[in-house]
Formats: C-alpha cells, sequence, structure tokens
C-alpha cells in the first residue's frame, strides 16, 4: 500500500509526566513535504507555515466493565496555518485485534473509516517517513490502524473530532492493563490548552489494586467493586502513553506483581501492588493509639502556631472510640494533656480542645524532654501506634546533641511506634528530624513557611486513621525447592523493612530479583492483635520480550537513589555510594541535586570524564552536612520525593523539581525512551551505556537510505521507537552500536 492521499492524520495521544495530555496528528494529505508540528521549546516569532494546527482541546471519557472498554475521544484541531488542510483520521490500535465497533464523526457527521492490521498499517506509517522524511510515526510501528476518509480543516477554522471503540484490556500476570495512546500528542504547534480524563471501572469482583504507571491520576472508590479516576491539566506537551493497571479479587489482601528483566543475564525488576480489602460500613475500625506533639516555643508563634493548634483539633474530631490519645506540648518544660494515655469519647474530647486553646507559644525547644515524655507514655507493641511530632526550630535546651537525641528515643521506643516527624519552615534540624523518623520506623514531613501546616497534617492522618494490616512484611521465594541453599531471590527491596497497610491505600514495592519463574509472595501482618498471612502465586519473566514494563527498572532506580542519598545524609560519605549513585543516576537519566552535570550540556561539562564526575558529585554530596537553613530543608525535601516515588517517566524528557517552588522543569539534553537514557551530544543523542571510543566505532547509517528501512524490519518496534525522534542518535543494539 503506498503513502498518498489517502491518509493522515491524527493519533490521539495522552501525557506522562505529571499528567496526561492526548492530542492526535493531522498530515496535509496534498503536501507531499509536510512536516509534523512541534511546539518550540523556545518561543520565537516566526511567519505562519503553509500547513500548521493546534489541538485545542481533548476529553477523554472510558468505561471498563471488566476487562472489556468502551471509549469516547472528543479532540478539538485549530487549523493555524495559512491554507486549507485536507486529512485523514488515523489512530494506533492499542492492541492489534483487540479493538472492535469503531465510529468517527467531525463536527456531529459521520465519516467512513476501517481497522487496518499492524502489516497494512506498517506499510503506511513507512510510506510516510519514506516520503516526508520525518520519522514521527516510526513510534507505532508494529501496532494496528484506525482510518478514516479525507476531510477538510479550513484554514483559521476549528474541527471537533469523536471517536468512538471497544476496547479488550490486555492482561498480564493477573493485571488488567487499560492503555490509551497518547504519545502522538507531542506533535502540535502549541501545547494542548485543556485536557480532561474520566476513567469508570466496574468489576464483576472486588476491584483491589489501580495503579498508573505514566500519570497521577485521582482515585475515588466508590465500593468495594467500582473507581473512578480522573485527570485534569492544561497547557501541557505530552510525550507518552497513558495507562492504567487494575485486577479484581475476592480475597482480604490483593498482591499484583508487574516485573522486567532486560535480558535472562542480567538481574529483573519487580514492582508490587498490594491493597487491603474495602472497609466494610458496618465493620469496627481497628483501634489506634495517637500522641500529638505540639512544638510551642517561641518561634512558632502568630500564624503558624494557629495552624498547628487547627491540625491538632482536626486529629482530635477525627479519632474514634476505642481510639486512645495524649497531647504533649514542649517549650523549655514539657507539658502533658493527662499523665497517661486516654480513651477517646466526646466528652474527653471537649476537655482535650480546651487544653489545645489554653496552649500559647514562648520559650525555647526541649525536643529530647518531649520525645521521652512522649515515648514513656507508650508500652503496647500489638497496638497501631503513631507519634505526630513537630518542630519548627533546632534543640537548645535539654539534650542539644543530635546522635543522643536520636539514641534515647530509639530505646525509650518499646511500643515500636511509628514516628511522623513535620519540619516546619527553614530553621528546622531536618537532619535530626529524618533520623528520628528513619529509626523510628516513619518518614518525615516538611511544611514550607508558606504552606498550611493544618492541610499537610491533616492529609497525614486521613492515611493513617485506618489501619488495617500492621507491622507488614514481604517476601519472594520460588514455588519450587530450587531456592534452598541459594542466596534470597530478591534484593534491594524498597521500602525497607515493617509497613503499615492502611484502608483504600495502596503500597507500591520495588525490587530486583535473580531469577525468573513462578514465585510465591507472601504478606505477614496483624489485623488487630491477630497474626495473618497471606500467599499470592505469580510469575516473573525469565526475559522481557519487549519494553512495555521498563518503567519498572527506572522507578526502582528512582527509589535506589534516594536510599543512597539517606545512607550518605544519616551515615556519612563513602565511595561506593558515591559511585552507585552516579551510575544509577547516568544509566536511568536521575537528576538530583548531587548529579546536576546530567543537565549541564555546557562544552566543560560534556569534557568531564569519570573521575571528573565523581569528584563533582562527591563535592556536592558534602551539602548533606547542613543540617538546618533552606539548604538542609530542599535536600531533605527533595530525598523524600526520591525515597516516596510510585512512578517514574516511561519516555520523554527527563526531570528536576526546582527547590523554590517545587515546578519540574525539564532537563533538556536528557532523554529516556524505550528503557535506555540518550545524553544530547552536541547535536546527536547518544545511550547513557556507550563511553567516547565506542560511539567513535558505531556504524553510520544514512537516514532514510535502504540500510535504515532493514535495521527497522529486523529489530522491529523497539529501534523504530528510538528513531521516531527527529534528530541524529546513536544506540546500542544487539551489542553493536549504530549512529542514524
Amino acid at each position: 500500500m503506498r503513502c498518498s492521499r489517502k491518509y493522515f492524520a491524527l493519533l490521539a495521544v495522552l501525557w506522562m509526566q505529571s499528567g496526561v495530555l492526548a492530542q492526535g496528528l493531522l498530515v496535509d494529505v496534498h503536501d507531499r513535504t509536510f512536516r509534523l508540528p512541534r511546539p518550540p521549546v523556545r518561543p520565537e516569532p516566526h511567519p505562519l507555515p503553509r500547513t500548521s494546527y493546534q489541538i485545542t482541546r481533548l476529553a477523554i471519557d472510558a468505561a471498563i466493565q471488566d476487562q472489556v472498554a468502551r471509549v469516547q475521544v472528543s479532540q478539538t484541531f485549530s487549523n493555524t496555518g495559512r491554507r486549507e488542510l485536507e486529512a485523514s483520521f488515523v489512530f494506533p490500535i492499542p492492541y492489534d485485534g483487540a479493538v472492535t465497533n469503531m465510529t468517527f464523526m467531525v463536527d456531529g457527521k459521520e465519516y467512513p473509516a476501517k481497522l487496518l492490521d499492524a502489516k497494512e498499517a506498517r506499510e503506511i506509517y513507512e510510506g510516510y517517513v519514506r516520503q516526508n522524511k520525518d520519522p514521527a510515526l516510526l513510534e507505532w510501528l508494529g501496532s494496528g490502524m484506525f482510518q478514516t476518509s479525507v476531510f477538510p480543516v479550513p484554514a483559521g477554522q476549528k474541527r471537533t473530532v469523536t471517536l468512538r471503540y471497544t476496547q479488550l484490556c490486555r492482561q498480564s500476570g493477573g493485571l488488567n492493563e487499560f492503555l490509551f495512546p497518547l504519545s502522538t500528542a507531542k506533535y502540535t504547534s502549541k501545547p494542548l490548552e485543556e485536557l480532561s480524563v474520566r476513567v469508570t471501572i466496574q468489576g464483576s469482583a472486588p476491584i483491589k489494586n489501580l495503579y498508573s504507571s505514566s500519570h497521577d491520576v485521582k482515585i475515588q472508590r466508590k465500593g468495594e467493586r467500582r473507581a473512578i479516576l480522573s485527570y485534569q491539566v492544561q497547557d501541557q506537551v505530552p510525550v507518552a502513553d497513558f495507562r492504567i493497571f487494575y485486577d479484581t479479587a475476592a480475597r482480604q489482601v490483593g498482591a499484583s506483581v508487574i516485573s522486567y528483566r532486560p535480558d535472562s543475564k542480567s538481574e529483573g525488576y519487580f514492582l508490587l501492588l498490594v491493597s487491603p480489602e474495602m472497609k466494610k460500613l458496618d465493620s469496627p475500625p481497628v483501634s489506634k493509639t495517637v500522641v500529638f506533639v505540639l512544638d510551642r516555643s517561641g518561634s512558632m508563634g502568630g500564624q503558624k502556631f494557629e495552624q498547628a493548634r487547627e491540625a491538632l483539633e482536626f486529629v482530635l474530631n477525627n479519632l474514634r472510640e476505642g481510639d486512645t490519645f495524649n497531647i504533649v506540648a514542649y517549650d523549655s518544660k514539657v507539658e502533658s494533656f493527662r499523665p497517661e494515655l486516654q480513651r477517646f469519647d466526646p466528652e474527653i474530647r471537649e476537655e482535650a480542645v480546651g487544653f489545645v486553646e489554653g496552649l500559647h507559644a514562648g520559650g525555647s525547644t526541649n525536643i529530647d524532654g518531649a520525645l521521652q515524655t512522649t515515648l514513656k507514655l507508650l508500652n503496647d507493641e500489638q497496638r497501631p501506634t503513631y507519634v505526630i511530632f513537630l518542630t519548627d526550630g533546632l534543640p537548645t535546651v535539654g539534650e542539644t546533641m543530635e546522635a543522643r537525641i536520636v539514641a534515647n528515643a530509639m530505646s525509650a521506643n518499646l511500643a515500636r511506634a511509628r514516628i511522623f516527624s513535620f519540619g516546619v519552615g527553614y530553621d528546622v534540624n531536618s537532619r535530626l528530624l529524618d533520623k528520628l523518623s528513619r529509626t523510628g520506623f516513619g518518614f518525615s514531613q516538611y511544611v514550607r513557611p508558606d504552606e498550611n501546616i493544618e492541610a499537610s497534617v491533616s492529609r497525614l492522618f486521613r492515611r493513617i486513621e485506618s489501619p488495617v494490616l500492621t507491622n507488614v512484611t514481604l517476601s519472594v521465594e520460588l514455588d519450587s525447592d530450587q531456592s534452598r541453599g541459594q542466596a534470597s531471590l530478591v534484593n534491594r527491596v524498597y521500602p525497607r523493612g515493617e509497613m503499615d497497610l492502611f484502608a483504600e491505600e495502596q503500597l507500591v514495592v520495588v525490587g530486583r530479583y535473580r531469577q525468573g519463574g513462578q514465585v510465591q509472595v507472601t504478606v505477614r501482618g496483624s489485623i488487630a492483635d491477630q497474626k495473618r498471612v497471606f500467599h499470592f502465586p505469580v510469575e516473573l519473566k525469565q526475559e522481557s520480550t519487549d519494553d512495555s514494563h521498563a518503567f519498572v527498572a527506572k522507578l526502582w532506580a528512582t527509589r535506589r537513589v534516594g536510599e543512597i542519598i539517606d545512607e550518605i545524609d544519616l551515615n556519612g560519605k563513602n565511595q561506593e555510594l558515591v559511585d552507585e549513585l552516579v551510575r544509577l543516576a547516568t544509566r536511568h537519566g536521575i537528576v538530583t541535586p548531587y548529579t546536576s552535570f546530567l543537565a549541564d550540556d555546557s562544552p566543560v561539562a560534556l569534557a568531564q570524564n569519570r573521575a571528573d564526575r565523581l569528584n563533582t558529585v562527591s563535592q556536592d554530596l558534602e551539602r548533606l552536612q547542613e543540617p538546618t537553613g533552606k539548604a538542609g530543608f530542599d535536600q531533605r525535601r527533595s530525598k523524600g520525593k526520591f525515597l516516596d516515588a510510585v512512578r517514574a517517566p516511561s519516555s520523554g524528557f527527563a526531570f528536576y523539581s526546582r527547590p523554590d517552588d517545587d515546578q519540574r522543569v525539564a532537563v533538556r539534553n536528557v532523554r529516556y525512551i524505550a528503557g535506555k537514557t540518550f545524553y544530547r551530544r552536541g547535536k546527536t543523542w547518544v545511550e547513557s551505556e556507550l563511553d567516547e571510543t565506542e560511539r567513535q566505532q558505531a556504524i553510520s547509517v544514512e537516514r532514510f537510505g535502504e540500510q535504515y528501512f532493514e535495521l527497522i524490519r529486523k529489530h522491529g518496534p523497539r529501534l523504530a521507537k528510538y528513531l521516531a525522534i527527529d534528530e541524529p542518535i546513536t544506540v546500542v543494539i544487539d551489542s553493536q552500536a549504530y549512529a542514524f
């Protein structure tokens, strides 16, 4: 099938970074030199091109019943060029042969269309690349296609197109996957103005795990068998497809695994999702103990203290009968609401609210005394116990040495209470708070001076108010006796240690494995005071045949990078950890405050060898010695985001968060494509695994020549994804480097 006037193209797309974007492509069927539009990196004034368009609005609605999805996509195109477009709508099929009942309308008028299999679609995709010298559509090589007849879009006018279809969701390892092909959305003259995505899932059995590997979706559970996932974003440029994983099961705790192993000689990576059963309305909640420890030193005066009081009152108003609690307020002295834990009821709540209202700020900061008083109140190791510790300053009276405060807290924490530390403002000793939380089985959070304390504390309490399974541990073992006498099947599992599982929450656990095959995941924990064990048979890939789950490797690397920074921060720097940090960050394109050389494309930075980079990172890590001030605050807050990451971009530019406002900024010289990281070296994208000698020895291949297409046909969609970028690239395929 020749590439002529019979097509082209809108490819619906969503984004993956902090959200979902879906856009399409329109290709002028009369212009044989038409190139797909790209938004400029830096807006510059230029005359209108002869043919160009912008997607202004996209709305995606999907209703999934078990494995069947009914999808409607509505997109508005604006012709920003100087003449009329005559275009065909082309949509890549998410899974070849799994889509049916497609209809297509333009401004309410239905147009004829047909489904093409992967072979027919390949000829069209390849033909377009040959004719227009534009590799963009190579990204969808290997997938089927939905194609319509030609329709006009006059210059300066808009057209709204609507696509409806039914899709069978793919199932793998007990998880269903809903995929919407959105990465075509990056081909538009300007960012998408408005996007809304809404996915409703209805199950015949209870829905357990819900996970998006691509977008930060909002999840609303409507009972145990129904859930709504939504996402809204404006003025974004999409880079990848929208993906949701979900499973259904009639059991108290659900567990599912996604695994990825690049080859049989390397270690694999797994992502484990664990969710509890939806809490029944008539089931009694698990009773817990909560102690709120409030800093009332002089520096907490004014609005901060008012917000802290509101946070404490929020906690009091959301405790339940059966819970026990207390309040410890401290400045130079330490004062408790009651000398011992109180059983919660409406009467004692009113007394506690009165105690809170009578507190005022003044005095110094006795952190050690406050913690000792708090932890001595706790003695029941079987009961879920949480300490919410809030401070805005440094220890100034009592024990002031960081190491001794931590050691004293560890010795006094006989109930294994989880300590959640809140650092308010830039004057806190953030390293001390991280050590307290790490040794106290909890975590730290940091609130900027302009942020609301009550909002941060209430989010945490909403999370922990309904413990379902406590002191959770995980193990992964081969089903057979093969593992006897061998090293552990899995390693470097994050988060580490025991965890708690809360109602309507999901544990996201990542790790590495040494051997694929049928394995058994065992989840152990306590429900109230009863020990429980759950077993789940799953399969770890012996070798992945494609890169669809490569995001698991990057997510693991992101967590591991956070763990390395944490180890260096809390225990001191050693060269082995510095080496691993540089290696992982370079391999996976992970930009941290200490690997900023990755984002630097200056000639000096590009000329650095490995030894120079190690030295630069080692020097940058010295900043972790700053326990206080804005620099210390920003570093611990940044570290927490790596430790707590639940997704990693599956493609596109690398990103980092600016310290001042958490704004995510694209690093324009680092790209992650189909499991590989590429760095811009001059005008060429070079795979991270290549050194300069290997790069110089790469086989040169002329773009759009016969060898170019022969290699694409030989290596299939995986190579095509790398070549879909419209710039020179050097990549390794089957141990051979090629320069395109």
